[in-house]
């Protein structure tokens, strides 16, 4: 792939990449070198609705992301297994000096699976439905960025943005951004019409999907080496753990590490985990009280015993949580800045001064938010009673948990799998009016930062800017982040990969159907 751009991009762009692939531990001894052709991918996954579908604008959880931009649907770039970032619809781009005007040239001979020929037109009109009226997408933000979209041919295309993005191809590769037919796009919606390695068979919707292989694709036969593959909605993680443990399934994500020892003990199965910027969250609704109440907030942060969460919850597979969204392999961590500690009389301090003896909350939990957040919810039930802060744990469905509490309930468990990039993070969760915008956090001087910084391609200014930004919400900010969750995934042995594990996302990032094969 040809990456064109100004060369202070280019070294911006590597230096980032090199810090989003860092790993704990990947599954080393599932490498292999040569690929192998054939078989039936069978996955059990969590994070599946009954609301599920092929709308890339609406996708919040693992089943579809993994279904869609994994395998039906491309976007116009992607991250890479070691975190760099090349090439998918896009064959190469380049950027004007300001990072305002982005050049976009397309690969030809792609087509969807109803046979239409992929193009400039495809790309305009798929992008246009993020921002069209009444659109609920979670990448409206990214879009929205976009002032001006010309189509030079049918291969190429120019974006102008309202500001400079130095970061502007890594957004492209969002899950939500995938590319439809121009004029098709409900089709396409309605049936999972994409240009991706696999096209789909069947679709139930928080139940199971069917894919098989696309013949003579354009990523050729280095990519989707299985004939077929069978995703099933396990939303429980012991059903999970009883599915793989019995070879009912070939894969399941979010691992529950209290069982680690049965995994490891099992010779036919391997946990591949590695280490990223997903963190487990409570945000609150910052417009809502108490929560509009700055001290509230505060206390609520000195509440929390961090440490036995990471210990209890994760079993040591991760880290302590600052209260902000920037993980340990973003370029920019801020990784000095003061600890919010476990301290139940300074939060009984703050109440004080926000003229409060006590505090009587709700929280709403459930394990589809992450595995454990009904006990997280409980341990910090616990913690918090020095404190002289009564949290009533409200236990919710798994089932339509993304669409009927988070966003909805003034406090509740949530997780983000986080981004490759600051800014990317910043605007999807923290940007004033986004949709995902899960407290309605209100600071100047934050949104202020958010715009200058996106723009700046100065690193050591970016670095200081976006250091102040995590420090922002750190002190101010409405969500409660208190721990970083390694990815830990389990694999049969007989599934092989040849590059270090992706952890942008779990599941390779997302991507083991076209990245992994069968050897036996």
């Amino acid at each position: 792939m040809t990456f064109n751009m100004n060369r202070r991009g280019v070294l911006k762009a590597g230096a980032a990449a090199g810090l989003v692939a860092a790993t704990v531990k990947t599954a080393s001894a599932a490498a292999h070198a040569t690929p192998k052709k054939g078989g039936t991918l069978r996955l059990g996954l969590a994070g599946a609705n009954t609301s599920d579908s092929w709308d890339g604008r609406t996708h919040s959880d693992s089943f579809m992301i993994v279904m869609a931009h994994g395998a039906v649907f491309d976007c116009l770039t992607e991250i890479a297994a070691d975190g760099s970032l090349k090439g998918e619809l896009a064959e190469s781009w380049e950027a004007s000096a300001d990072a305002k005007t982005w050049t976009f040239n397309l690969r030809k001979g792609v087509t969807f699976h109803n046979g239409k020929a992929f193009g400039a037109d495809d790309v305009i009109a798929s992008l246009n439905m993020h921002t069209a009226e009444g659109a609920k997408s979670a990448a409206k933000p990214i879009v929205s960025a976009i002032s001006e979209m010309k189509k030079m041919s049918d291969h190429q295309i120019v974006m102008t943005l309202a500001a400079g993005n130095a970061d502007f191809p890594y957004l492209l590769s969002d899950y939500h951004i995938l590319m439809y037919p121009a004029g098709g796009a409900d089709e396409a919606i309605a049936k999972g019409i994409g240009t991706g390695l696999y096209k789909v068979d069947n679709f139930d919707p928080g139940v199971r999907c069917n894919l098989s292989r696309v013949a003579n694709h354009y990523k050729g036969d280095d990519a989707g080496h299985f004939d077929s593959v069978e995703a099933i909605a396990i939303n429980d993680s012991n059903a999970r753990q009883t599915a793989m443990m019995t070879g009912q399934v070939d894969c399941i994500n979010r691992v529950d590490t209290k069982a680690e020892a049965l995994y490891n003990a099992n010779p036919n199965v391997e946990i591949f985990e590695v280490t990223g910027n997903q963190h487990y969250t409570l945000p609150m609704l910052t417009n809502v009280a108490p929560f509009d109440t700055l001290e509230v907030r505060q206390a609520l942060k000195h509440a929390i015993n961090r440490q036995e969460m990471v210990d209890k919850i994760l079993l040591g597979h991760g880290a302590v949580g600052n209260d902000h969204p920037i993980g340990p392999a973003n370029q920019y961590y801020a990784a000095d800045l003061p600890q919010n500690e476990y301290d139940p009389e300074k939060a009984k301090s703050l109440l004080k001064k926000a003229g409060m003896d006590g505090l009587k909350v709700d929280l709403s939990a459930a394990n589809a938010a992450f595995p454990g957040a009904i006990d997280a919810a409980q341990l910090f039930q616990a913690s918090a009673k020095a404190a002289g802060i009564e949290i009533n744990v409200v236990q919710e469905p798994d089932d339509g948990y993304w669409s009927n509490v988070w966003l909805k309930k003034p406090w509740c468990a949530c997780y983000w799998s986080g981004r490759a990039t600051e800014d990317w993070m910043f605007s999807t969760n923290y940007e004033l009016g986004v949709p995902w915008n899960d407290t309605h956090w209100e600071n100047a001087r934050f949104q202020e930062l958010l715009l200058t910084a996106r723009a700046e391609l100065d690193s050591g200014k970016r670095k200081d800017m976006y250091t102040e930004m995590q420090m922002l919400c750190s002190t101010d900010g409405g969500t409660v982040v208190p721990m970083y969750a390694n990815y830990v995934d389990a694999h049969s042995t007989k599934l092989k990969h040849t590059e270090a594990v992706g952890n942008n996302f779990q599941m390779d990032g997302s991507r083991m159907i076209e990245r992994w094969w069968f050897d036996a």
